[in-house]
C-alpha cells in the first residue's frame, strides 16, 4: 500500500466503504475500521501497520493544511 486510495480498495474487500464528506473524519473512519480488522484477525499485521502508518501521516498533513 502506497497511498489513500490503496488503503481504500484494501478496505473494499471487506465491504467498507467510507465516505462522510470530510477528508480527516474519513481517513479517521478508516484507521477506526482497519484497528478493528486487526483485532480480529482478519489482516495481517504488516498490512495493518503500513496502512496505519499512512493513514496517521495524510491525517497529520491534512490538519496541517487546515491551520
Amino acid at each position: 500500500m502506497k497511498t489513500i486510495y490503496d488503503v481504500q480498495q484494501f478496505l473494499k474487500r471487506f465491504g467498507t466503504i467510507i465516505y462522510v464528506g470530510d477528508r480527516v473524519a474519513d481517513l479517521e473512519l478508516m484507521e477506526d475500521e482497519l484497528k478493528e480488522l486487526h483485532q480480529s484477525q482478519l489482516i495481517e499485521t504488516r498490512e495493518f501497520q503500513t496502512a496505519l502508518l499512512l493513514l496517521r501521516h495524510t491525517i497529520r498533513l491534512e490538519r496541517e493544511k487546515r491551520e
